[in-house]
């Protein structure tokens, strides 16, 4: 499934999906991969500065993770252009969600904030049998 926004003109998509490959479910390690592609349907140009990600899982465990960029980069976006990245996180149990936001800055230094929708992150076996993102907010 995908999770689409737009906000200021820079539309994300983000398609999760487990990694059972990686995953030790009997040692309470779920890994779920995620691929994000930022696209600008504005008239200007922008470049990713920062992200910040909230993560929670259905044991109650929050963490918030920020930093410069994507896996090392920064990329600038001209407009309808667009950057797709993957990347993981590692939740203690088989079910949460994920959400944040990016900051971008235009040619004219003005920075911006770009929302990433909350997306789902469950094990193919507890589709339609556990809480959704917004019943465990």
């Amino acid at each position: 499934m995908d999770y689409k926004k737009t906000t200021e003109g820079i539309r994300v998509v983000v398609r999760p999906s487990f990694s059972l490959s990686h995953s030790e479910p009997a040692d309470g390690k779920f890994v779920f991969t995620y691929l994000v592609q930022m696209e600008n349907q504005s008239a200007e140009a922008a470049q990713l500065l920062f992200r910040h990600w909230h993560i929670h899982d259905s044991e109650g465990e929050d963490s918030e993770l920020e930093g410069e960029g994507v896996l090392g980069e920064q990329p600038s976006l001209a407009p309808g252009k667009s950057h797709v990245y993957e990347s993981f996180c590692v939740l203690q149990s088989p079910v949460g969600f994920m959400e944040g936001y990016y900051t971008f800055v235009r040619p004219n230094g003005e920075k911006f904030r770009v929302n990433v929708p909350r997306f789902d992150l469950r094990a193919p076996w507890t589709v339609g049998g556990g809480p959704t993102a917004e019943q465990m907010n």
